[in-house]
């Protein structure tokens, strides 16, 4: 991963929780539940029951090789409503505003069912495998440490419907002392989640001592960066290789999948299972029935409408179905005294539908690259370039901005105005770290179509001069654009 994003991703998460708790990690005993209410009913089973199973003289002792606690991660040890999951939010950034990828109609239709469906979740039944098939193919290509610099970049952002708390941040502080209380009475805690694997890694780390190798997820196949169509058993990896994701979905880890997994992966059967929806109860099922140990499942239901996106109604119903089925149920609402921490507020208003509106124009997966038809050639514009500048407005010697916002635009906008026909500016905020100091830095990103890089290159020039920069970032994207102007009458 890059080191100033995962240096900025780390410091945010410690700063997070210490300002959550007003403690250190390092608590007494006497305050390892200072999240929880002390008379929590889930709690008060869970205690005793990690009481029971360490007790080597309690015939429910279990010894330490088989204390094995699984894990649900989305809406059981982190948020999943902001207002939906983080890796639908990840991938409509992707496929509607990521400059850096070209997206297909495929994609853009399930980018577009994310944005709109995320605020009354309303989404199709099938969202979960159509989004999964669409993730493998919108991260295909990445090595790992671009992917996991994506999704550091995402986690750094504020978390929507919330102040106070990045996306990184929107930790379950209760469930993180579940899981130190765990691990401090010998328990090997293991995360099992519906979202890709290596998403799940990037999240827990800084925040839970769970090792790579205990994070089971979501899958896409892997492969050798100069592979080709070789099988792997047939190639050879070398020092010009690198490990990609590739565009094939391996595993939606729901449901009985999630313990196909365990047994596939652990090769022991867990005694503590943890998880907050239908996703999750084939693995509590896997947990409490059958086994030669003490077992216990404990459900979480999002009933909290104050400090989160709840919905208590309906919560309580689903805490009524668990308990029938074996389950302690944790209620958010009545067994916290935070969710986030203190100084995290719930606003209760939303921006996805402003920030990931867009006009893109898809490109078919099958004719990108292909050649170009005598009835698309005489398409204006068809196989051009984009051209995407990203202008920083701090001084490179003094580290402040230039101008302010408004002005900066202005500024821009007049260089732009004079140098092309058309241009589009969004607006961005950057970070870096130097030394001990993290600067904040408004940027400016340009896009710009129908033009050469001799062009950009001298509107560069005077952007750098104005604006005292070292240097701007430009890509040059191969696109197909079309200037349409309506269906034939």
């Amino acid at each position: 991963m890059n080191k100033t994003l995962k240096t900025l991703l780390t410091l945010a998460l410690a700063l997070a929780v210490a300002c959550a708790s007003g403690f250190a990690f390092a608590r007494e005993e006497a305050d390892q539940f200072s999240y929880w209410k002390s008379d929590a009913p889930a709690l008060k089973a869970l205690v005793e029951y990690v009481e029971a199973v360490t007790d080597e003289g309690s015939p429910d002792f279990i010894p330490e090789y088989d204390r094995i606690a699984v894990f649900d991660m989305d809406g059981t040890l982190i948020g999943e409503l902001y207002p939906t999951y983080l890796e639908y939010y990840m991938l409509a950034w992707r496929i509607l505003k990521d400059p850096a990828f070209q997206p297909d109609s495929a994609m853009l239709e399930v980018g577009r069912a994310l944005r709109d469906c995320a605020l009354d979740n309303s989404f199709p039944s099938d969202m979960p495998m159509q989004h999964a098939v669409q993730a493998a193919r919108a991260y295909a290509g990445m090595n790992l440490n671009e992917f996991e610099d994506f999704v550091t970049q995402i986690l750094l952002r504020e978390a929507d419907g919330f102040e106070g708390m990045t996306y990184g941040e929107a930790y379950y502080l209760p469930m993180v002392e579940v899981v130190e209380y765990l691990q401090k009475n010998g328990f090997t805690c293991y995360i099992v989640s519906g979202s890709d694997r290596f998403i799940c890694r990037v999240y827990i780390e800084g925040m839970l001592d769970v090792p790579y190798e205990n994070i089971i997820g979501m899958d896409v196949q892997l492969e050798a960066s100069n592979q080709g169509d070789a099988d792997a058993l047939d190639y050879v990896f070398s020092a010009s290789d690198d490990v990609v994701r590739t565009d094939r979905l391996l595993i939606k880890n729901l449901k009985t999948n999630k313990v196909l997994q365990i047994a596939q992966e652990i090769g022991r059967r867990p005694v503590l299972s943890f998880g907050n929806s239908s996703g999750d109860v084939s693995m509590h099922n896997y947990v409490i029935h059958n086994n030669v140990y003490k077992s216990a499942a404990f459900m979480l239901i999002a009933d909290d409408e104050v400090k989160d996106y709840g919905n208590a109604e309906k919560a309580r119903a689903l805490g009524e179905k668990w308990k029938e089925a074996g389950y302690h149920v944790i209620s958010m609402a009545d067994d916290w005294n935070t969710i986030y921490g203190e100084n995290v507020v719930r606003t209760g208003s939303f921006h996805w539908p402003e920030e990931l509106a867009e006009e893109r124009i898809p490109v078919d997966a099958e004719s990108a690259g292909s050649a170009v038809s005598e009835d698309q050639a005489e398409t204006e514009n068809m196989g051009n370039t984009q051209y995407v500048m990203y202008l920083g407005t701090n001084d490179k010697d003094t580290n402040k901005p230039v101008y302010t916002q408004s002005e900066a635009m202005e500024v821009a906008r007049k260089i732009l105005i004079d140098n092309f026909g058309g241009y589009t500016i969004m607006e961005a905020h950057g970070g870096w770290i130097d030394g001990d100091t993290e600067y904040q830095e408004y940027t400016l990103v340009i896009y710009l179509s129908d033009t050469t890089a001799e062009a950009v290159h001298a509107a560069a020039d005077k952007l750098i001069e104005v604006f005292h920069q070292s240097s701007v970032l430009i890509q040059a994207n191969p696109t197909v654009t079309e200037f349409y102007s309506g269906a034939e009458s």
